[in-house]
C-alpha cells in the first residue's frame, strides 16, 4: 500500500471512530468529566460525597449536653455534616468536633469528601469484602468506624498545629475570591500592588518594545501624554500612570496582574493544605455573587476553579439578601443561574453549595438605595434555592446556619431553627431533601446536564467592558452581566436546558456538545476565537451572535469586520458601523421597535433573513458547511434583561431555528439531569400553588416519583406550592 493510501486508510477509519464515539456520547459526557479530572477529583466520584452541612453556632451556656441534642436533631433531620463550628471563647472548634462525631455527623463541611481513599488493599486490611458496592461499604460498621478513627487523628493534627504555631492559630482551609492586598476594586494597587505590578510587566512583556505594542502606544491619542512612547522600564516605573484613560489594554492588565497574583495565593494555601492532610479537600470560590463582574474585581472563577482541581472543592456564596441586588431581588431564575455559572466553570470537578442561607433576612444583607434587600425565607424559598443548586450539578450544600447568632450583627437571623431555637418547617423540609440526596447520591454523581444550547462566557470579554467602565460610564461594567443574565431568562422562560461555557471549554473539544452556541453582548472578539467557531459552524453548529459583539479584539484594537476578514467569512456578512435606535432616530424590525445597537451591515454570502425599516440588514444568516452563523442586528439579550417573558422580539426563535427543548412545562421552570439509572427533574413555581403538567414529549420512562417523598406522581397532575419547588425522579 502506498503511504498517502495507508494514510488516507488511517484518518478514514479514525473518522469512523469519532462518528461512533459521538453517536455513544453524543453530549460529550466524557470529555466534560475529563476538564477538570485529577486523583481527588476521581477519588471523590468513587465516593460519590453528598453533605447536607449546617453551621452549629454555640450560644451562651450551651455545654456538652445541649450540643448532643442539637447533632440528634441534625442526624434525624436528615443533616450529616457541619459546615461550621462557631464555639464560644472557653470552647474549641475541635472539642466540639469530638462531640460531633461522637453523634455521627461529620464535623467538617467536605462530610465523607475527606475519607481516606477507599482502596484494595483498605478493605483487605479491614476485612471488607471487594465484591460489595461502595454504598454497602460505606454503611459497612468496620468502614464507619475506620474513618471515624482518621476524622479523629485529623482532630488532633489540627489540635497539635495549632498548639505548635506561634499565633495559636490553624492555617486557611478555605480561600475567598476577592483579596484586597493588593488594591480595591478596578484599576486600585496598594503601594504593594504597584510594585508587584510593574515586576509582573516585566515577565509578562520582557521588553519595553512588546509593552509599548500592547498597550497600543502606537495608535493616534493613546501613546504617552500623547508626545512619546515609553523608552525603558525606568520610564515606565515613573510614568505608567500617565497613560490616559482611553486607553484600555494597560486596564485590563491590571485585571489580569490581580487574576494571577489572586490565584498563586489560593495555590500556595491549597497545596499547605493538602501537605497537611492529603485526604482532606480545600474550598475556594466564595463570597463573590455570579452578577458581579468579576474582572473588574480582578478575579477569575474558572481559574479558581482549575487550581482547585488538585485540591479540593468549588463553590459560590448564596444569600438573598447580599447577591441578587442587580436583578432587583428575583430569585427563582437566578439561583439557577448563579448555581449553573460556577457549576460550569468546574465541568468535571466538586463543586457544592458550601456557603448558603438558612433562614429570614432583613437587617444584615448588603443594602443598595435601589432595592431593599429583604426577603421571606420560609421552605419554598428554601427548597428553590437547594433544588436550583442540585439540578445546576452541585453535589451538597452548606447552609448558614443552624441556629443564629445570639447578639450583634445578623442576630436572629440567616438560620434553620427559629430566633428561639426552636425547630421550623424549613428545618424539616431541608433535612429531608438532606435525606433524598443521601439515597441517590451515586446516581447524582453520575448525572450531567445535556444541554441544548451552550452560552459563551469570557473573562476577555467581561474585562473589555470594564476597562470602558470610566467615570460616567460606570454601569458599562455591568453590560455582559446582564447580557448574560437577559438570554439566561429567555431560555429557562420556555424550558430550553442550556449550558454556561468558556473559550477553554471550546479549545478543549466541548463545542460538540451543544446545538446552538449563543454570543452575548461579546463587544470582545478574540481572534483564536474566529478559527474555533468557524469549525463549529462547519462542523453541523448554529452559531448565534448579538449586539454589540465583535467591536474589539482581545487587546481592545477594533477587531477586523470588513470583506476579507474572518468575521466575515465566518458569518457571511460586514459589520460596517455600529448604529443606535432610540434616541434621535427610531429602527424598526418587522414593525417591532427595536431599543439600543443595531448595525449597518453588507451581506456578502449571507441570507438576509429580516431588514430594518431603513431597509439594510438586520438579521442574517449564513450557511456555512454543515451549520449556519445567525448575526442579530439588535442587542437581544440585553433587552432581554429588562423583558424576558415577552420580549419585542423573537430571540427564541431566531436563537432555535428549528430545535426545540425535548420536554415542556408551561407554567413552571424545569431542569433536568440525566443519569444512567433515571432522569431528574426540578420543577420551581415563580406564583402562586398551582398544578401543572410536564410533557416528557419523545422520552420515555418506566415510572415517576417523587424524589423526595417516594410517591408515584402523575406528571400531568403535578402540584407545586407557592413559591416552591419538586424533585422528580423518571425511572429509564
Amino acid at each position: 500500500m502506498k503511504p498517502s493510501n495507508c494514510l488516507l486508510t488511517i484518518l478514514l477509519i479514525f473518522s469512523i471512530f469519532i462518528q461512533v464515539y459521538a453517536q455513544s456520547d453524543p453530549y460529550l459526557h466524557q470529555r466534560y468529566d475529563a476538564l477538570h479530572d485529577s486523583p481527588m477529583q476521581q477519588k471523590f466520584r468513587k465516593l460519590a460525597p453528598m453533605p447536607a452541612g449546617v453551621v452549629y453556632v454555640q450560644q451562651p451556656n450551651e455545654g456538652e449536653k445541649e450540643m448532643r441534642a442539637h447533632f440528634r436533631n441534625m442526624k434525624k433531620l436528615g443533616f450529616n455534616a457541619l459546615k461550621q463550628i462557631m464555639p464560644l471563647p472557653n470552647w474549641t472548634i475541635e472539642q466540639i468536633s469530638l462531640i460531633a462525631l461522637e453523634e455521627g455527623i461529620m464535623p467538617w463541611w467536605y462530610g465523607e469528601g475527606g475519607y481516606e481513599e477507599i482502596t484494595p488493599a483498605l478493605l483487605e486490611q479491614l476485612g471488607i469484602a471487594k465484591t460489595l458496592s461502595m454504598s454497602e461499604i460505606l454503611e459497612h460498621p468496620k468502614m464507619i468506624n475506620y474513618q471515624k478513627e482518621v476524622a479523629k487523628k485529623r482532630i488532633q493534627n489540627i489540635e497539635k498545629y495549632i498548639q505548635d504555631s506561634p499565633d495559636k492559630k490553624f492555617m486557611r482551609v478555605t480561600s475567598v475570591a476577592y483579596d484586597p492586598e493588593i488594591g480595591g476594586r478596578g484599576v486600585e494597587l496598594s503601594t504593594k500592588g504597584e510594585a508587584l505590578f510593574l515586576e509582573w510587566l516585566k515577565k509578562r512583556y520582557q521588553t519595553v518594545e512588546n509593552l509599548n505594542q500592547a498597550w497600543n502606544q502606537y495608535h493616534a491619542g493613546l501613546f504617552l501624554n500623547e508626545q512619546r512612547v515609553f523608552s525603558d522600564w525606568e520610564d515606565v516605573t515613573k510614568n505608567w500612570r500617565n497613560i490616559t484613560g482611553r486607553e484600555y489594554n494597560h486596564v485590563k492588565d491590571i485585571y489580569r496582574f490581580k487574576v494571577e497574583h489572586n490565584l498563586g495565593r489560593i495555590r500556595e494555601s491549597a497545596a499547605q493544605f493538602n501537605r497537611f492532610d492529603a485526604n482532606a479537600p480545600y474550598r475556594g470560590g466564595g463570597e463573590l455573587a455570579v452578577f458581579h463582574p468579576f474582572a473588574w474585581y480582578g478575579v477569575d472563577m474558572e481559574g479558581i476553579a482549575d487550581v482547585l482541581t488538585q485540591y479540593g472543592s468549588f463553590y459560590p456564596s448564596m444569600h438573598f439578601s447580599w447577591h441578587y441586588n442587580l436583578v432587583k431581588g428575583e430569585i427563582t431564575k437566578s439561583l439557577y443561574q448563579q448555581a449553573s455559572l460556577m457549576n460550569d466553570f468546574n465541568k468535571g470537578g466538586w463543586t457544592g453549595g458550601w456557603e448558603s442561607t438558612g433562614g429570614p433576612m432583613q437587617m444584615d444583607g448588603e443594602k443598595n438605595p435601589g432595592h431593599n434587600n429583604s426577603y421571606y425565607v420560609g421552605p419554598g424559598e428554601l427548597m428553590q434555592l437547594y433544588l436550583s443548586q442540585l439540578a445546576a450539578g452541585f453535589k451538597g450544600f452548606g447552609i448558614w446556619c443552624w441556629n443564629a447568632r445570639s447578639a450583634g450583627k445578623e442576630g436572629g437571623e440567616y438560620s434553620l431553627l427559629d430566633r428561639n431555637g426552636q425547630l421550623t418547617d424549613r428545618a424539616v423540609a431541608i433535612g429531608q431533601l438532606g435525606k433524598a440526596m443521601q439515597k441517590y447520591r451515586f446516581e447524582l454523581w453520575k448525572a450531567h446536564k445535556e444541554p441544548l444550547v451552550g452560552i459563551l462566557y469570557d473573562w476577555e470579554n467581561e474585562a473589555t467592558w470594564g476597562a470602558m467602565s470610566i467615570s460616567g460610564r460606570d454601569d458599562f461594567r455591568f453590560q455582559p452581566v446582564k447580557a448574560r443574565i437577559g438570554i439566561s431568562n429567555v431560555l429557562m422562560a420556555n424550558n430550553v436546558p442550556f449550558e454556561y461555557l468558556t473559550p477553554n471549554d471550546l479549545s478543549k473539544g466541548l463545542a460538540g456538545r451543544y446545538k446552538v452556541l449563543y454570543l452575548p453582548a461579546m463587544i470582545t472578539v478574540r481572534k483564536e476565537l474566529l478559527p474555533l467557531l468557524k469549525k463549529y459552524v462547519q462542523d453541523g453548529g448554529r452559531l448565534v451572535i448579538d449586539l454589540p459583539s465583535g467591536w474589539y479584539d482581545e487587546n481592545t484594537v477594533n477587531l477586523p469586520t470588513g470583506k476579507g476578514s474572518d468575521f466575515e467569512q465566518l458569518f457571511g456578512a460586514t459589520i460596517d458601523d455600529f448604529q443606535f435606535s432610540g434616541t434621535n432616530r427610531q429602527l424598526t424590525i418587522a414593525g417591532k421597535d427595536v431599543l439600543g445597537f443595531t448595525m449597518n451591515s453588507t451581506a456578502t454570502a449571507a441570507r438576509v433573513v429580516e431588514k430594518y425599516d431603513n431597509g439594510k440588514p438586520a438579521v442574517l444568516e449564513h450557511s456555512l458547511g454543515k451549520g449556519k452563523a445567525i448575526l442579530l442586528g439588535f442587542q437581544a439579550s440585553l433587552n432581554a434583561f429588562e423583558n424576558a417573558e415577552k420580549p419585542s422580539l423573537p430571540i427564541l426563535q431566531y436563537a432555535l431555528g428549528a430545535y426545540s427543548s425535548p420536554y415542556s412545562c408551561s407554567n413552571a421552570l424545569v431542569y433536568r439531569l440525566a443519569a444512567p439509572e433515571a432522569d431528574h427533574y426540578f420543577l420551581l413555581n415563580e406564583a402562586t400553588a398551582k398544578t401543572v403538567a410536564l410533557d416528557f414529549k419523545n422520552l420515555k420512562y418506566k415510572r415517576v416519583t417523587d424524589a423526595i417523598t417516594g410517591e408515584t406522581v402523575d406528571s400531568n397532575q403535578l402540584k407545586i406550592a407557592t413559591k416552591g419547588g419538586r424533585w422528580l425522579r423518571a425511572e429509564k
